[in-house]
C-alpha cells in the first residue's frame, strides 16, 4: 500500500511539472518584480521609445509563449556603453553599483573562481584571454561601437576603450551563422548585435528560453536588419534592466561582468 502511494504521488508530480515551470516562467517574466504585471507579447509587434535613442519590443518566436523575445534597441549616438567586472553581483546589486546606467545586461562566460573568460576591456584595462576560434567581440573605440567575428578579425592587443566577447556567432553579415544541432539546450539566452543602421540591439528571453540554433535563425528572418550578433552567458546568469521603465529580468546567479549603457550628456539647444 506505501508503495503504490510513492508511486502515484510521485506520478501526480510528473505531470504537474508543466504547470509549474509556466507559473515559475510568468515570474521570471518580471524579474520577480511582484508589483510588475507581466506584458502579454503583441500579435503585431510595435517599438515602444522609453527615452530618446532607447526602444524595446516583444515577440515571440513560432507563436510560442515559451519562447518570447524582449529587444532592446539603443542608440550609440545617444548612449555610451561600458563593461564592468567586479566580485560577482546580483541584479539589484548591480543596479545599485551603477546607479547612472540606463540599461544593464550580463556578458561574458566566466569560470568557477568567477574570472571572465575571453576578452574583456573595462575603460581600456584589458582582462582574460581572447577568443581567436569561435565567437565574436563587441568593442568600443573613440566612442564607435562594433561588433566583429573572432575568426575573421581576432583580436592582436590593439588599444580599445571597451570589449566584451562570447560565442557562438549567430549573425555574420547579415546571415545565420550558427546551424549546429546537437548540445543545443533550450534555456534563458542573451544576445548583443548591431543593425544596418548602427545602433545596438540587445536579445533577452526571460520566459522558458530557446535554441541557439532557433535564435540565429529567427534573428536572420526578422525585421531587426541584423548585421552582426553574437551570443552572450545565458542560462542561470541572463540578467536585464532598463531603468527608464524599470523592467528587470534577475539572474539566477551573481554575475561578475556586464556592460552597461549610459546617457550621454547632450549640449544644450538653443
Amino acid at each position: 500500500m506505501l508503495d503504490s502511494l510513492i508511486i502515484t504521488c510521485f506520478l501526480g508530480a510528473v505531470m504537474n511539472i508543466r504547470s509549474l515551470l509556466i507559473t515559475f516562467g510568468a515570474f521570471l517574466l518580471i524579474g520577480c518584480n511582484l508589483n510588475a504585471a507581466p506584458i502579454p507579447p503583441s500579435p503585431v509587434p510595435t517599438w515602444e521609445t522609453l527615452a530618446p535613442g532607447l526602444e524595446t519590443r516583444q515577440y515571440t518566436v513560432e507563436d510560442s509563449l515559451t519562447k518570447h523575445l524582449l529587444i532592446t534597441r539603443i542608440d550609440p549616438a545617444v548612449y555610451r556603453f561600458r563593461a564592468h567586472y567586479a566580485d560577482p553581483l546580483g541584479l539589484d546589486e548591480w543596479r545599485e553599483a551603477l546607479s547612472d546606467a540606463a540599461v544593464i545586461i550580463n556578458a561574458n562566460f566566466f569560470d568557477p573562481q568567477d574570472n571572465v573568460l575571453g576578452l574583456l576591456v573595462s575603460d581600456g584595462v584589458v582582462h582574460g584571454f581572447p577568443y581567436t576560434d569561435r565567437g565574436g567581440t563587441f568593442t568600443v573605440f573613440e566612442d564607435q561601437v562594433a561588433i566583429r567575428s573572432n575568426v575573421e578579425q581576432p583580436y592582436q592587443g590593439e588599444q580599445l576603450d571597451q570589449a566584451i566577447q562570447a560565442f557562438p556567432m549567430l549573425i555574420l553579415r547579415g546571415e545565420a551563422t550558427f546551424f549546429r544541432t546537437f548540445a543545443d539546450r533550450l534555456t534563458r539566452r542573451s544576445a548583443i548585435g548591431i543593425d544596418q543602421q548602427g545602433r545596438v540591439i540587445l536579445v533577452s528571453t526571460p520566459l522558458g528560453g530557446i535554441r541557439l540554433t532557433e535564435l540565429s535563425q529567427w534573428l536572420d528572418t526578422s525585421d531587426l536588419e541584423l548585421s552582426m550578433a553574437f551570443n552572450l552567458d545565458g542560462g542561470g546568469s541572463s540578467m536585464l534592466w532598463i531603468g527608464p521603465s524599470e523592467y528587470s529580468i534577475a539572474s539566477f546567479d551573481p554575475v561578475p561582468v556586464v556592460l552597461a549603457a549610459y546617457p550621454k550628456e547632450m549640449p544644450d539647444v538653443p
